[in-house]
């Protein structure tokens, strides 16, 4: 595929550059006005938008935000993005307030060279995640009709077949920016001829999120620990109580499987935080992950397990986490997830945080980020390209 430097040597000054982003960044839940509280997506795509800005081109920046479904929502506008991204680029950022209608056409046709334009959210339109070619083709040639030349630095979408993901790079030059040429180089690192020994963490709520990954991966890892809400199930197939911890009772018998079928390379808590109820003010306890009582549900794994996964990656020479031990929203529950990440930036080789909660955990928590290979910004993209997917975004762009 071409790259954004292949790009820029042809030279883009005057031209209209359509940059699909991922913006797709938390609010602060009640917060009025709105605030964001992890803008990392914005700070991932910041390379891409000053090197064309400073290139001279007209930047139109897209990108999605939640789900709506298929029509403008006040919830999920992109306006406070818009704020924090002109913040960081330290330039103006003109806004849209559609995507392809009046507004959006008006701030395109009077873009600058050199200026920035952020349309609103792609997702208030239906084109844009139709499964219906001709619908989705239709919303793909308004927004191609906008630019000169297309540029996809949204690796968190790069599993969807959108619009703007997989329609517009057919009708415009197209290129990856250096945010998606990075993920696919760490990504191809771990499925081609990982560093030994190799282990993966991950965690989250459902197992029935991470089977696919997990039945990829189990052949190829030394070890796999597995924490946060998915842990109990786990354990439940070990045929112990996990009283009221978060279970899906219909992955039992999968995951008995599982742990017969992988041996001592699965490895569950020992220990496990556990509450009364799910608050931040919850009376809490630690006990052996065994030794649930009725009515108390875990919400992060205990001293002894972040120990044990520690000493389970000291070793590594690869290691890919995704997913958090705990509840580390609330302060009582997020001890797990903040030693199992320091103990991850100890490691002597290649180290990836693979996106989602895991990514957000990182920067709520304050761990340093350096201390880490690569942060994806894409939980979704990076599990299905290591499930061996074909991911629709990238095969658009090596067509």
């Amino acid at each position: 595929m071409k790259s954004l430097a292949d790009l820029l040597s042809e030279g883009v000054s005057g031209r209209r550059v359509l940059v699909r982003a991922d913006l797709n960044v938390p609010f602060v839940k009640g917060s009025s006005p709105v605030e964001i509280a992890d803008d990392g997506r914005i700070r991932a795509v910041l390379p891409t938008v000053v090197a064309l800005r400073d290139a001279g081109a007209k930047v139109i920046v897209i990108s999605h935000l939640g789900r709506p479904k298929g029509a403008p929502d006040p919830a999920y506008t992109l306006a406070p993005v818009a704020e924090r991204l002109r913040d960081l680029l330290g330039s103006a950022v003109v806004f849209a307030s559609d995507t392809v209608g009046e507004s959006a056409a008006s701030v395109v046709g009077e873009l600058a060279d050199g200026h920035v334009a952020l349309l609103e959210n792609l997702r208030f339109n239906a084109g844009e995640t139709s499964k219906d070619d001709a619908e989705r083709g239709a919303f793909a040639d308004q927004l191609a009709a906008f630019a000169d030349v297309y540029v996809d630095d949204a690796f968190g979408a790069v599993h969807r077949k959108h619009a703007s993901v997989f329609d517009v790079p057919a009708r415009l030059p197209h290129y990856a920016g250096g945010l998606v040429l990075r993920e696919v180089e760490v990504l191809r690192a771990l499925t081609t001829d990982p560093a030994r020994p190799y282990v993966v963490i991950l965690g989250g709520s459902k197992v029935s999120d991470k089977l696919a990954v997990i039945e990829s991966l189990l052949p190829k890892v030394e070890k796999l620990l597995i924490g946060g809400g998915m842990c109990f199930t786990f354990l439940k197939a070990q045929g112990y109580s996990v009283g009221g911890s978060l279970l899906q009772d219909e992955m039992v018998e999968t995951c008995r499987d599982l742990l017969e079928r992988g041996g001592d390379k699965i490895v569950l808590p020992t220990g496990v935080v556990i509450a009364d109820k799910f608050a931040a003010d919850a009376s809490v306890r630690t006990v052996p992950a065994t030794e649930i009582p009725d009515g108390w549900l875990g919400l992060d794994i205990g001293p002894d397990s972040v120990a044990l996964f520690a000493d389970a990656v000291s070793s590594a020479k690869t290691v890919f986490w995704n997913g958090p031990m705990g509840v580390f929203e609330l302060a009582p529950f997020a001890a797990g997830t903040r030693g199992v990440a320091e103990a991850i930036t100890k490691v002597d080789g290649l180290t990836v945080v693979g996106g989602g909660d895991s990514a957000a955990a990182v920067r709520a928590l304050g761990i340093d980020e350096s201390g880490f290979g690569h942060i994806s910004t894409g939980g979704g993209a990076s599990l299905e390209y290591l499930e061996g997917k074909t991911l629709p975004g990238l095969s658009a762009l090596e067509n």
